[in-house]
């Protein structure tokens, strides 16, 4: 018999969890999405009542609804948006302090009528005024207006004291925004505290297009760079990294994004003059003006990066004496180069640097000495006499002018990260089908003293004709002559023809011709049948454990945001996220905490999900509607992380408990995508290597015929088997030594372990090893 009862709603379930205490709920993780922006406009304030001492399934629940509204764009009833106000005039009272972005997000979508808050709007911010609690900028003058203008010129003049001129000038220009530019700066400033990179190009742009706000990020940035210029003057009393306020700082990071989105002419030689001036303290002392502008300059660089702004702050890493700051820098600088090359538009402006047309700078050194600077695949330093080459810096050059000597050194490593960031940017240039003029790519890439030997060594498609696209290596053939007008793109195999990718990566082979990165033997990712089923997600890559340590490391350097993972609260699981296609799409990677013995975690790896940018916000998009390219590179980094940190590739996993089965079940499986490709590179170079008489290739395997066994390499893990009762070897990769002089066509450490076992194991009567020897049966 059935209840006349309607089954409560998903919505009105959580209501009543929040609200009552009685009423307990499993958080109902997987439904949360499921959830309409107007009802989590509604359990929103609710969930924000919640106290963070309350009981724990209470709180559990608040922060997964909040978590669930993150990337969503919440819509609030009238009755939900006063509602909200009720929740935080509340807590501020209790607390202090409150997230006044709640507040106006409610009021900016708000789905009828705007209730009048005035009332608790004006209590609200007397009782933050009361309490000094000023850091939400943006937002407390957003709904100090609300509150009448009385409210409004206490709020500006209060905020005017204190936090030095460029905030007041930063003040100033708030009040005459439109409410939704105000709403805007107070969603940057709560990811600002969120530590939640604000890089999106719609967050900024308004700010870009609106000219009170440019003309004021040039004003800010001017007056910074005068008043570090005024402490190296004496002009100002110094105090180490107190040059500038705590809101001066987070003030200019946000007129330095405004200026970078919209690369402004003025702003290199601005960043020259300024950052050497907060990074030198004017006193021999190891300490800096202003550390803390210092790294938020290098945040905005990472959420809008210029090739500019990449050789001013290495410039000035060289110069800082503050013990831990170039550490730091370089790991940040890694995030920014990353960013750089998804910023294909300026990524690929590289300066001269006093190299001639054939990639040389000679420097004149006295007394017939030369120093020259070579720019081929890499940049290479050789000394001269007389024109004679010497084998290293002549003695006299390195007792007589050391500085100039560390200048070259320092020149080549300039220019090596140069090449390294355009190489990174052309790869990310994939994503957004990055499209040039050929005349311009002639002269200024393929053309360049310093990109040419990157340029020249990849595969680039010249349109001919319309629609019709000629595939060109410049490093082995003459350009076509077209009209300087025509288009000219990156070679990708998604877009060819099996044949066609054969012939190239034959000729890359039989040339020697070694990539920048992995062009014609670069792995392509199509859709699966079983991702078609699933269809907002993948399962590929799912169900894998990996070193967490090792994976999250790689994730950073590849650009993917990630927040830590550990044994403390939040920290059981994670998103991965990388924004590709030029922003418009989003990647993310879900893995979570699985164990962890010490230092020593692992994470169980899940779903990949794809989001399109609609109007601001983040939609779940179906696989099948993800471009292609998109797509597929980005399911080359998954595979790159699992690849790489999966215990199965772990050659000392095999005494650890639980996770055996999942070791010896995955370090011998099917191979990926990536081990495919590497399959194909050593079918083409086996022949030619000394060891080809004893090594063969099998559907997973490098065969390998040594005098006292036959061992089977898997080509994705690099595990080994031993015929004929297939037993484990287990080597260390550095015990496995190759001659070094086998010819790669692309970098891949995994293939570099798998030919370095290979040589050892087709000579084992040599080996000397003891471990192995026992695993052999043999005694050193």
């Amino acid at each position: 018999m059935l209840s006349n009862t309607q089954e409560p709603s998903l919505a009105g379930r959580l209501m009543r969890a929040l609200t009552d205490p009685d009423f307990e709920i499993e958080v109902p993780y997987g439904e949360l999405p499921r959830l309409s922006d107007e009802e989590l406009g509604t359990l929103l304030p609710e969930a924000y009542r919640v106290r963070p001492s309350g009981p724990e399934r209470s709180t559990r629940l608040a922060h997964a609804v909040e978590h669930a509204a993150r990337d969503r764009r919440p819509r609030y009833t009238p009755d939900a948006c006063r509602r909200m106000f009720e929740v935080l005039v509340e807590r501020s009272e209790e607390r202090g302090w409150v997230d006044l972005t709640r507040g106006v997000q409610a009021l900016e979508q708000c789905t009828g009528p705007l209730p009048d808050v005035s009332a608790p709007v004006r209590t609200l911010v007397e009782t933050l005024l009361a309490k000094d609690t000023l850091s939400q900028l943006h937002p407390l003058i957003a709904l100090a207006r609300l509150a009448g203008e009385d409210t409004l010129r206490a709020v500006v003049e209060r905020l005017s004291r204190g936090m030095g001129p460029i905030v007041a000038d930063e003040i100033a220009v708030v009040v005459g925004l439109a409410p939704a530019e105000q709403a805007r700066l107070s969603e940057v400033d709560r990811q600002h505290r969120l530590v939640q990179s604000p890089n999106a190009p719609d967050t900024w742009q308004p700010f870009a297009e609106n000219p009170a706000y440019i003309a004021f990020a040039r004003r800010a940035l001017q007056a910074a760079a005068e008043r570090a210029e005024g402490i190296h003057a004496g002009e100002i009393p110094y105090r180490a990294d107190k040059a500038f306020t705590d809101r001066e700082v987070i003030t200019l990071g946000q007129a330095a994004r405004v200026a970078l989105l919209r690369d402004e002419p003025w702003l290199p030689d601005l960043f020259d003059r300024l950052l050497p001036g907060i990074t030198l303290a004017p006193t021999a002392a190891r300490t800096l003006p202003s550390q803390a502008l210092l790294y938020e300059l290098v945040r905005a660089a990472q959420d809008f990066p210029t090739p500019e702004l990449v050789t001013s702050l290495r410039t000035v890493r060289k110069s800082v004496r503050h013990a831990g700051v170039p550490k730091q820098l370089d790991k940040m600088l890694r995030k920014v180069e990353a960013a750089l090359a998804e910023r294909t538009d300026v990524a690929l402006r590289l300066p001269t640097l006093g190299f001639d047309d054939e990639g040389v700078l000679r420097r004149e050194v006295g007394d017939g000495y030369a120093a020259v600077v070579t720019v081929t695949d890499t940049a290479t330093l050789t000394w001269h006499k007389d024109n004679r080459p010497l084998r290293g810096v002549p003695a006299p050059v390195r007792r007589e002018q050391p500085a100039l000597v560390k200048e070259l050194r320092d020149l080549v490593k300039r220019v090596d990260a140069q090449l390294l960031t355009l190489a990174r940017a052309l790869e990310g240039g994939y994503t957004v089908d990055a499209v040039h003029p050929y005349g311009w790519w002639r002269a200024a890439l393929a053309g360049h003293p310093l990109a040419r030997g990157v340029v020249r060594r990849l595969i680039w498609e010249v349109e001919v004709a319309p629609g019709a696209w000629r595939a060109v290596l410049p490093e082995t053939g003459e350009l076509p002559e077209v009209p300087d007008a025509a288009a000219v793109r990156l070679w990708h195999p998604l877009r060819s023809e099996p044949d066609a990718v054969r012939a190239w990566r034959d000729l890359l082979v039989e040339r020697q011709v070694r990539q920048p990165f992995k062009q014609a033997f670069r792995e392509i990712y199509l859709l699966t049948p079983a991702e078609e089923e699933t269809r907002v997600y993948s399962n590929r890559f799912a169900a894998h454990l990996v070193h967490y340590h090792r994976m999250f490391a790689l994730l950073r350097a590849r650009g993917w945001a990630s927040e830590r993972l550990g044994p403390w609260d939040g920290g059981a699981e994670d998103a991965a996220e990388r924004t590709l296609g030029a922003g418009q799409w989003r990647a993310r990677f879900h893995h979570e905490l699985a164990d962890w013995q010490g230092e020593d975690l692992l994470a169980a790896t899940d779903q990949v999900r794809f989001a399109r940018r609609v109007a601001g916000d983040w939609q779940e998009t179906p696989l099948t509607d993800v471009p292609p390219l998109v797509f597929s590179e980005a399911m080359r980094d998954v595979d790159l992380f699992v690849g790489v940190t999966s215990i199965a590739a772990d050659p000392q996993w095999t005494d650890r408990g639980s996770e055996r089965a999942y070791w010896e079940r995955a370090g011998f499986a099917e191979l990926t995508a990536s081990a495919e490709a590497r399959k194909d590179v050593l079918a083409r170079i086996l022949p030619r290597l000394k060891i080809a008489d004893r090594c063969s290739l099998d559907a997973r395997h490098l065969v390998v015929r040594g005098s006292l066994r036959t061992y089977r390499i898997h080509l994705g893990s690099a595990n080994i088997l031993m015929e004929p009762d297939n037993s484990y070897l287990c080597i260390v990769p550095a015990r496995g030594k190759g001659d070094g002089k086998v010819f790669l066509p692309f970098e891949d450490d995994r293939l570099s372990v798998i030919l370095s076992k290979a040589f050892l194991l087709a000579d084992d009567t040599k080996i000397t090893d003891p471990t192995i020897l026992a695993q052999l049966g043999r005694r050193a």
